[in-house]
């Protein structure tokens, strides 16, 4: 019998939620005051200007009502997330992805290692050039089957497509939604230090790397035991395979040049899903009925990323999220440049379990963090890079973070065994990170 002692992913995000709401009648209300930043046209706060402020406390109701209303601002997320699984839905219900995948598994027969090594550069990619995240969620049943083929856990196709994808992220000096937009915010010119970064972000993902497929090879599984066959492989599954690719391909594009959003996302899987489900036979009628399976199997995923979005909107609502911000990072101009940017790095990371948005965790930080940073002696490019380490990696390990709950939801891991998986390996990277820190306070950068 499975053992349901442990909260499940959705008990562990409503948790959240009602603490969120615990700690508005506990933490003294404040806020700054915000403008208009023109440089990115987001709202961010203004440096010094935090004052306490006397309002009622959000009534137990009030809290409750956020799970909806935080539902709502997550919408085009949650959209994502059916759409896209319902369109990957169907290209598994055509037969192309099953063959797709055994066929490619038994090319890398005996080089299984590369293959995660290769899995792993191209998400660890996505994440560093387009903030690959949410993305992920629809793809985690193509990727099971995947490394089931090759003999490798569930616990091993997160950590080498989504822990991938997070790490990149971290240590990219392009990704859009952390280290372009903090940068902006901080008025530190577009590819600073960029060759530093991406030295940094080679030595980062060898080690993950080298930590994940030690970890994968140490708990190796039963190969999932089915035989390519040629006759199966039609050309319909080519065609359909390669119309997949193209999709991600434009999904790339679209979002660096195209300025695409998840809607946008969105709508290009639901043409291609209906598109799939024609070539592969099951006609207009099959095609939808697929979609209203695949969408059923992403419920629980999307409804998890859903919830999420509450929890920082019940601090803000509840007058205390500017407190907490000014609490961790006021104490941080009496220390010395280098425990100041650890301190960062450890502030932006606890901030981040309840702010699950990197992007908007960096609007609302940076404006404080930046001027402190010229106050300390600290370069600001110091400080974005403290920033991306300290919120960006903590989505590894959140429990507030949706995309995190989903994917492991998928997966069939609990979070309690992806803590214990995880800790241990992230902190090893958080070493990493400490050491990049010293060598950027050394070097001037």
């Amino acid at each position: 019998m499975k053992n349901h002692t442990f909260p499940n992913a959705l008990t562990i995000v409503v948790s959240f939620i009602l603490a969120a709401g615990i700690l508005t009648y506990i933490i003294p209300k404040g806020r700054y005051q915000r403008k208009v930043d023109p440089t990115t046209n987001r709202e961010v706060v203004v440096a010094d200007s935090y004052q306490r402020v006397e309002t009622k406390n959000l009534s137990p109701f009030e809290i409750l009502v956020c799970i909806p209303r935080g539902i709502v601002k997550g919408g085009e997320v949650v959209v994502l997330i059916f759409l896209v699984g319902g369109c990957l839905f169907i290209v598994e219900q055509t037969g192309a992805l099953k063959e797709g995948v055994v066929y490619f598994t038994s090319k890398v027969r005996g080089k299984e290692e590369f293959a995660l090594a290769i899995t792993g550069l191209l998400f660890a990619v996505g994440g560093a050039t387009e903030g690959l995240e949410e993305e992920i969620i629809p793809l985690i049943p193509v990727l099971l089957i995947f490394t089931r083929n090759l003999g490798y856990s569930p616990m091993v196709t997160v950590a080498i497509s989504y822990g991938s994808a997070i790490l990149g992220a971290s240590f990219s000096p392009v990704n859009p939604f952390a280290a372009v937009i903090a940068q902006k915010i901080s008025e530190v010119p577009f590819l600073t230090n960029s060759i530093f970064r991406l030295i940094v972000f080679a030595i980062g993902f060898v080690l993950w790397m080298i930590i994940v497929i030690r970890y994968a090879n140490r708990n190796r599984i039963e190969k999932q035991k089915e035989e390519a066959s040629f006759n199966r492989f039609s050309k319909s599954h080519g065609l359909i395979l390669n119309l997949v690719l193209f999709a991600f391909a434009l999904l790339i594009y679209g979002m660096l040049s195209l300025g695409w959003s998840f809607n946008e996302l969105s709508a290009e899987f639901f043409v291609v899903g209906i598109i799939v489900g024609l070539i592969g036979g099951l006609g207009l009628n099959g095609t939808f009925l697929s979609y209203v399976e695949g969408l059923k199997q992403m419920t629980f995923a999307a409804m998890i990323g859903g919830f999420a979005y509450a929890i920082p909107l019940v601090l803000k609502e509840g007058m205390i999220l500017d407190s907490i911000i000014h609490g961790l990072f006021a104490p941080l101009q009496y220390v010395t440049p280098i425990l100041s940017a650890i301190g960062m790095m450890a502030s932006q990371a606890m901030l981040h379990i309840m702010i699950p948005s990197y992007s908007g965790q960096a609007v609302l930080t940076m404006p404080i963090l930046a001027p402190l940073s010229d106050l300390i002696g600290l370069s600001r490019d110091a400080c974005v890079i403290a920033f991306q380490y300290g919120a960006v990696l903590m989505n590894m390990i959140s429990p507030t973070n949706g995309s995190l709950m989903a994917i492991i939801t998928i997966a069939g891991i609990s979070y309690k065994e992806w803590f214990a998986f995880i800790l241990k390996r992230l902190l090893i990277i958080y070493l990493l990170c400490v050491g990049t820190l010293f060598a950027v306070i050394a070097m001037g950068i």
